[in-house]
C-alpha cells in the first residue's frame, strides 16, 4: 500500500476569541481537510480565516457566509483548476453578500475580508481579499504571501509613504480598501503556488493579531512552540496587549514527505497577458505584399501581382492563425508560473533577546496584575516556568526563553479563563 499523502503528514490547529472590548465574534474560520486521496488529488486541503465588518449582526453574517459558501462552492467546481476554482467561488459568494445586504437594510453596506490557504500536490496557493494575513514559517523566515489590501500598504505601494506601516501612525489601521459584499464585483487576489518542505507551517489571521503581536513575534513564537501551544499564546500575547479586536488563528504545519513529494497533475494557471501573441512582422508583411500587389495590378504586371498578393495572403492567414490559438489559451501559462509577486515581507522568526525580552515584560506585567487582583494562581507552576526561562536568558539560549515564557504566559491565562467562565456560570 502506498502512503497516503490526504489525512497524513499534516498538522492543524484553529482557534478564535472575541478578544477584550468587543461583545460580539465577527471573525469566522473554516478547515475542509481532504476526505480520500481523490479529493487530496483535485481540491487539496482548504483553510480559511474571514473578518466581518458592519453592524453587530451584519458581521457575523458576512464572515460566515464567506466561511461557509466559499469552501463549499469550490468543493463542488471539480471541473476546474484550483485557481480559477478557487477564484470563482470567492466571487460567487461576494454576490451572495452583496446581494443579502441589498436586501436587508439591517446588513446594508456589510462585508469581510478572506484569506485561503490551499495546501495541493502541487504546492501552496494563496487566495486573498482585504487585511486578514497568510504567513508561511521556513527555518528561521516567516514570509507574508499577502498583500493588505488596507489604506497605509496601498500608500507605501503607491510610494506616497515609506517604511513600515507600524511607522505611520497617523494613517487610520482600520481602512481597508478590498473586502467581500460592499460591492457587486470583487478583485482577488491569488499567490502561489508555493513550494512546500517538511517542516513549513502556515499561519492565517485575522488582524486581531497581527495589530498586536509583531511579524518577528509570531514568526518566533511558531517556530519555537508546537502548533497548539504557539496558537494560544498568540492569542493570549494580543489579549494582554489590550485585545481590540476578535482574534483568529488557523495554523498547518507540514509534517511528512508525502506532501513535498506529491505528483499531481499540473494545473495551468490564470495571467493577466496572453501566452501567445500575434508577432507584428507578420502584419507588416501581409500589409506590405497586399499593397505591392495592388500597384503591380495597376501597372498591368500580371504574374508579380499574383505573387505579392499571393505572399500577402499566406503573411495574413497565418496571423489569423496565431490569433484564433491566441484566444484558445488567452489568460493561461503552464504549471510551474507563478501567480502574484509574493512573498511581500519577509522577517527574521528566531528567538532573539529583544523578542524574549518582550515576553518576558508581559509575564511580569500578568504577575503584578495577579498579584493585585483575587485571582487563584498556581504560583508554583508560573514562577518555575519563570525562573527557567530568566535562566536560559543568561546562558543565551533563546528558543528555550521564550518557549518557557510562553508556556508561563499561557498557563497563567488558561486559569484565568477558567475562573472567568466558572463565574460566569454561577
Amino acid at each position: 500500500m502506498p502512503e497516503t499523502t490526504w489525512n497524513h503528514a499534516l498538522e492543524h490547529v484553529s482557534r478564535t476569541d472575541v478578544g477584550l472590548r468587543r461583545a460580539n465574534n465577527q471573525d469566522a474560520m473554516a478547515v475542509m481537510v481532504a476526505t480520500d486521496e481523490t479529493s487530496w488529488s483535485q481540491r487539496g486541503h482548504v483553510f480559511l480565516v474571514a473578518d466581518g465588518m458592519g453592524a453587530h449582526a451584519a458581521g457575523e453574517l458576512a464572515s460566515k457566509l464567506a466561511a461557509d459558501g466559499i469552501p463549499h462552492t469550490y468543493s463542488k467546481l471539480r471541473d476546474q483548476a484550483p485557481p480559477d476554482a478557487i477564484r470563482r467561488a470567492i466571487v460567487e459568494t461576494n454576490s451572495l453578500i452583496h446581494g443579502r445586504g441589498k436586501a436587508d437594510a439591517e446588513f446594508h453596506g456589510m462585508g469581510t475580508t478572506c484569506s485561503v490557504l490551499l495546501i495541493l500536490p502541487q504546492g501552496a496557493l494563496v487566495a486573498h481579499v482585504g487585511d486578514s494575513r497568510v504567513y508561511r514559517l521556513r527555518g528561521e523566515r516567516i514570509e507574508q504571501l499577502t498583500f493588505d489590501h488596507s489604506l497605509v500598504w496601498e500608500m507605501m505601494a503607491a510610494g506616497q509613504v515609506s517604511g513600515n506601516e507600524r511607522d505611520h501612525v497617523h494613517i487610520p489601521k482600520n481602512i481597508i480598501t478590498r473586502s467581500l459584499g460592499p460591492n457587486p464585483d470583487v478583485k482577488v487576489d491569488l499567490e502561489g503556488p508555493f513550494s512546500l518542505e517538511v517542516g513549513d507551517r502556515f499561519l492565517l489571521c485575522s488582524d486581531g493579531l497581527s495589530g498586536q503581536v509583531t511579524d518577528e513575534e509570531i514568526g518566533a513564537i511558531l517556530r519555537v512552540l508546537p502548533l497548539d501551544e504557539a496558537t494560544e499564546v498568540l492569542i493570549d500575547l494580543a489579549n494582554l496587549r489590550g485585545g481590540p479586536d476578535n482574534i483568529t488563528v488557523v495554523a498547518v504545519h507540514v509534517t511528512g514527505e508525502q506532501l513535498t513529494r506529491a505528483a499531481g497533475v499540473p494545473f495551468t494557471i490564470p495571467s493577466e497577458k496572453p501566452t501567445t501573441r500575434v508577432h507584428p512582422a507578420l502584419w507588416g508583411v501581409a500589409g506590405v505584399c497586399l499593397f505591392a500587389a495592388l500597384v503591380l495590378g495597376l501597372m498591368e504586371k500580371t504574374m508579380p501581382a499574383i505573387l505579392a498578393l499571393a505572399g500577402g495572403v499566406v503573411a495574413a492567414a497565418m496571423g489569423i492563425i496565431q490569433r484564433l490559438g491566441d484566444r484558445r489559451v488567452r489568460g493561461y501559462v503552464v504549471a510551474g508560473g507563478q501567480l502574484g509577486q509574493g512573498p511581500h515581507r519577509a522577517y527574521d522568526a528566531k528567538a532573539d533577546e529583544a523578542v524574549v525580552a518582550g515576553l518576558a515584560a508581559m509575564a511580569d506585567q500578568l504577575r503584578d496584575a495577579a498579584q493585585r487582583e483575587p485571582w487563584n494562581v498556581d504560583w508554583r507552576q508560573f514562577d518555575a516556568l519563570e525562573k527557567s526561562a530568566a535562566a536560559a536568558a543568561e546562558k543565551g539560549q533563546f528558543d528555550e526563553a521564550l518557549a518557557d515564557h510562553g508556556r508561563a504566559i499561557r498557563l497563567m491565562m488558561g486559569q484565568l479563563r477558567q475562573q472567568r467562565d466558572r463565574a460566569a456560570e454561577a
